[in-house]
């Protein structure tokens, strides 16, 4: 095992060198077949073409234009113990960048006179490949596996040494890793950014020990995000899509109530939480919390976490997919003071 670690770092050192570069413009983008270094986490680049974001990472491309903005954006925390997928295959060479990047591994003679033996007995022998199968050229693509290191365990379980695809044909049943329209929604999870959580609390003018605060989003920001990833040289791409459902208020202690009394405020329309209006402060809000104690000195660190309902569509899947609940929330400050009264 040292030895295969040993050889995969020097691949990916003299790959770095070789591979084709991936580059700031979207012409490049596009042209790019695999976006990035085998053995290596996905490097990214990005782009603009008619107005759409781009960026590409592990031969992918994702379509980031429809994703949440702003200062207080920030990525989805899948509910339970989902994660992305660890690793995956994707097309990632024409002949001649395989044969170019290899060579320049054996050349400098780092992975040891055995390894490049089998190597050039593997891609260059015919067995089973011959001569980096530069007869194919505009055929098929060679195929390297892309780790994702932000999501261990698992990135290194993707061994599989690069294999070749023929166009239209389905990648061997020993890679169940290869890139598909699943994988691609997975990745695209991981790219969605939604907006910050920071709620607008009324009546105005500071809040008051057992008065009603009402509480409410912004509507204009809250509205579904989507991600699309796709592979262009395979012809097929995937969206993710997450909505808004419910907004769940913590106030931060145990002395205050929330409305409803579970905390949670669903999305009615394209709103959470319906805005205070001056003559309702007698009423009960639909979204909100009422806290018992003052605050004294410091405040209450109410948390306000948004759910978002997940999906996804596809190339050769029409009908929405369901992927696990994310939360996105953040806390924010709030001092509650005692309702003044004059004795006479």
């Amino acid at each position: 095992m040292p030895a295969m670690k040993y050889r995969s770092a020097a691949l990916t050192a003299v790959a770095a060198m070789t591979c084709v570069a991936l580059s700031t413009t979207p012409a490049a983008a596009e042209k790019d077949i695999g976006g990035g270094t085998p053995g290596a986490t996905p490097d990214v680049s990005g782009g603009q073409k008619d107005g759409t974001l781009l960026a590409t990472a592990g031969g992918i491309s994702f379509d980031r234009s429809k994703n949440g903005s702003g200062p207080r954006t920030g990525a989805i925390a899948p509910t339970g113990t989902y994660s992305p997928p660890p690793c995956w295959y994707a097309p990632t060479y024409t002949p001649a960048e395989f044969k170019k990047e290899r060579e320049a591994v054996w050349a400098v003679d780092s992975t040891g006179h055995q390894w490049d033996l089998e190597q050039q007995e593997r891609y260059v022998k015919g067995k089973p490949y011959k001569n980096f199968n530069m007869d194919k050229a505009g055929k098929g693509y060679w195929w390297t596996s892309f780790p994702n290191k932000t999501y261990p365990p698992g990135w290194d379980k993707c061994t599989k040494e690069t294999f070749w695809v023929d166009k239209g044909d389905p990648p061997p049943p020993d890679a169940p890793e290869a890139i598909d329209p699943e994988i691609l929604a997975k990745l695209a999870y991981a790219e969605i950014r939604v907006p910050g959580t920071k709620v607008s609390l009324a009546p105005e003018g500071g809040t008051k020990v057992n008065l009603p605060t009402w509480a409410w989003l912004d509507g204009a920001e809250f509205k579904p995000v989507s991600v699309t990833a796709r592979v262009d040289v395979l012809d097929i791409q995937a969206t993710t899509t997450a909505t808004p459902v419910s907004l769940k208020i913590d106030p931060g202690t145990a002395d205050a109530e929330t409305y409803p009394a579970d905390g949670v405020c669903d999305l009615v329309g394209d709103k959470i939480g319906t805005p205070y209006a001056k003559g309702k402060s007698k009423e009960t809000p639909p979204c909100g919390v009422k806290y018992l104690r003052s605050s004294g000195d410091g405040s209450y660190p109410l948390k306000a976490t948004v759910t978002w309902k997940i999906s996804w569509t596809g190339t050769g899947v029409t009908e929405e997919q369901g992927l696990p609940d994310g939360e996105f929330g953040a806390e924010q400050n709030v001092v509650v003071e005692e309702i003044q009264s004059i004795n006479r």
